[in-house]
């Protein structure tokens, strides 16, 4: 075995708890934690106004179907001050996901560079093969980029679950007395609404994870290529004239040229996988455009609704559905967020670890003499 690499694989759990871990100790934790506290705070209100504005389809709708000028006016004064809430909320969210980002990268990129500029720390990892080649690059793109995307799929799947939780119960109390008129009687099915929008939405996550979860591997391989021609190019031009001088310029186009096809080739695999999984992913997309009307229209054809109930448990279905579908619409950026999770913590576990003792063969040893020897 390569004594310069990790000695354990570690899962996606044990990555996200070492860097939420170095992001508790640093000097900003606390201030992350109110971030994410206050995010927390802004996503739960948000959802109860939009459980609120799904009440008001009802009112809204049924003076519509009434030519009830006046109701109608009324709703809309209604509307307004819901909207006006939901806007106000919406870019509270904005300003604390966007400074929870830059607290993060903070937090991420000090923990690094701390662990890096150890005495003699750089100097052994340089030598530890490709993880030790440019660790710059990770601690700046990668922590960059990483943070971007945990911020937005954290906030992202948040929300998405307190508003399943929001409009699970609504779906449910406008389905609860549904009944399905089978074999000359009627059966019950309470909560039909709830179940069918559970079910799109669990049909939808199984095929996306079965069509892109080779993706996760393929970013990966596709990030490894990319360090690779980075690292061949830098090298380039740092030994110019040694290069120049013995004229290697021939052997250096024909290794870029060879650094570069791999980065194709891994690209081209990404290509695809993303061009596959769109087939779930669009398709699901266009389906829900009428998938929640067809799944509320038996409540109002059997009278158990008005027009206004229907726009109400269409908008209901929408929503819920919606939430349940986040593993769906994300699966491209959690493979992308999974790879880029494992550059970072692979080059954190490399600096945490005794780098002098994983290199091999002979070594200058640093000791503290005693003074005057």
């Amino acid at each position: 075995p390569n004594p310069a690499q990790p000695a354990v694989k570690t899962g996606v759990v044990r990555q996200v708890r070492e860097l939420l871990g170095a992001s508790r100790s640093s000097a900003v934790g606390k201030t992350l934690a109110a971030l994410a506290g206050g995010i927390v705070v802004v996503v739960a209100i948000t959802a109860y106004a939009q459980v609120e504005l799904n009440r008001w389809n009802m009112p809204f709708f049924d003076a519509i179907a009434r030519r009830d000028m006046r109701d109608f006016i009324v709703q809309l004064g209604i509307f307004a001050m819901i909207a006006g809430a939901l806007l106000v909320l919406n870019v509270a969210q904005r300003w604390l996901a966007e400074t929870l980002r830059l607290k993060l990268r903070e937090a991420w990129v000090t923990d690094l560079v701390a662990l890096w500029l150890q005495p003699r720390r750089a100097f052994w990892l340089r030598g530890s093969g490709p993880i030790g080649a440019q660790p710059d690059q990770r601690m700046h793109d990668d922590t960059l980029k990483l943070c971007d995307l945990s911020v937005g799929l954290g906030v992202g799947l948040l929300q998405a679950a307190i508003l399943f939780a929001s409009f699970a119960s609504v779906l449910w109390v406008l389905s609860k007395d549904f009944s399905i008129f089978v074999d000359g009687q009627d059966r019950a099915v309470p909560g039909f609404m709830l179940w069918a929008a559970i079910l799109y939405a669990a049909v939808g996550s199984l095929m996306s994870y079965w069509v892109g979860k080779g993706l996760i591997s393929r970013h990966a391989e596709r990030y490894a290529r990319e360090g690779e021609l980075r690292f061949s190019l830098t090298r380039i031009n740092e030994h110019l004239d040694g290069i120049s001088l013995a004229g290697g310029e021939a052997d250096e186009k024909r290794r870029v040229a060879l650094h570069l096809g791999d980065v194709l080739h891994a690209t081209s695999r990404v290509v695809l996988g993303l061009t596959n999984l769109t087939w779930v992913t669009a398709g699901f997309g266009w389906v829900t455009v009428v998938a929640p009307t067809l799944v509320a229209a038996p409540l109002y054809f059997s009278g158990k609704v008005s027009f206004g109930g229907l726009m109400m448990a269409a908008a209901a279905f929408t929503q819920a559905q919606s939430s349940l579908r986040w593993f769906v619409d994300n699966f491209s950026i959690i493979a992308d967020w999974r790879a880029t999770l494992l550059r970072v913590t692979d080059l954190r576990r490399m600096l945490a670890s005794d780098l002098e003792a994983r290199a091999s063969g002979s070594r200058i040893a640093y000791e503290e003499g005693e003074g005057g020897t």
